[in-house]
């Protein structure tokens, strides 16, 4: 049996080589690939199923026909197949075939970072534009990320073309294999609404997460670093003030909600220093505390920050 459900994933990869594994994520492993016929470089994403009696849950497939069709945005990462295959223990493995991007936005921060420069601010621009473009994309299809953060924005060093990744994929499936690095489940990219325990939360969430990479391009530092979820709230409220239901109607009624030390809001100037007027403008309305408030994707592309870049082929 194991030999035959060997065979059938070796089957399913013949297409393929596989050249290295480049990461382990929540859902599985990820390889640099070659698709043999074209000496095309590709990602696989290779995933293991919550299993069911009719093999691939309906709920997977759903999530799959979402991403073919989000693949249709530059700035969505491409998904370019699917292969189904089985593992020795006879449990229905999926892989998940991408398009190859050499870097992403983490590696990208972090190579200004450790020459102690600084990322030139026309490419920030570039980068943000995109960023907000894709985002834009997904919530017009009514779809939310829900995970934004530099590890899961690709893309190419060279072309500066950045492609979202890794959408939606948490909802297809169901049980992360096991926690890895303390990295993978960071929550310096969360909502304020999402880390106090809100249920109904909408597009507005990424757009926080959109604002808090923003201002790591300027810095090359994460905006709130906490390491636990009242650390990120203490950290967030020390920079934007303690919010209330003055600023924030509703905020006491959620679940995780407490007294909290009350800080006065400080400058974003001092978080961010080197970053425009109008840089400035646009964070401070990405990072509004009332979701309702925050500036929406496609309103934060004509922003005046992003007049005077050259957006033919963005």
């Amino acid at each position: 049996m194991a030999a035959a459900a060997a065979a059938a994933e070796g089957r399913a990869m013949d297409a393929y080589e596989k050249l290295e594994k480049v990461g382990e994520g929540t859902y599985g492993k990820v390889y640099k690939a070659m698709e043999k016929a074209t000496g095309k470089l590709v990602a696989l994403k290779k995933t293991r199923l919550p299993e069911d009696d009719e093999g691939v849950p309906p709920t997977t497939l759903r999530e799959v026909s979402l991403l073919r069709m989000l693949s249709i945005d530059p700035h969505v990462v491409r998904l370019l197949d699917l292969k189904q295959g089985q593992n020795k223990e006879g449990k229905t493995i999926l892989y998940l075939v991408f398009e190859y991007m050499d870097t992403d936005l983490k590696k990208y921060i972090r190579s200004f970072r450790s020459t102690q420069q600084t990322i030139p601010p026309h490419i920030i621009k570039t980068l943000m534009y995109q960023l907000c473009k894709g985002v834009a994309f997904c919530h017009g299809h009514g779809v939310l990320h829900r995970d934004l953060k530099p590890h899961n924005l690709l893309m190419d060093r060279k072309t500066l073309m950045l492609k979202i990744a890794d959408l939606g994929l948490s909802r297809a499936y169901t049980v992360p294999l096991k926690k890895y690095t303390h990295e993978i489940l960071t929550l310096w990219y969360r909502a304020p609404e999402v880390l106090l325990g809100a249920t109904h939360y909408s597009t507005p969430v990424d757009i926080w997460s959109v604002g808090c990479i923003f201002a790591e391009l300027v810095t090359t530092q994460a905006l709130f670093a906490g390491d636990s979820e009242l650390q990120q709230l203490l950290h967030i409220f020390r920079l934007l003030g303690t919010p209330n239901e003055k600023i924030w109607p509703g905020v006491s009624k959620l679940t995780n909600w407490h007294e909290y030390p009350q800080w006065s809001p400080k400058s974003l100037a001092t978080a961010v220093p080197n970053l425009d007027a109008n840089g400035i403008d646009l964070l401070s309305r990405m990072l509004e505390y009332e979701p309702s408030k925050r500036i929406s994707a496609k309103k934060a592309m004509e922003h005046p920050y992003f007049d005077d870049l050259n957006k033919t082929y963005l």
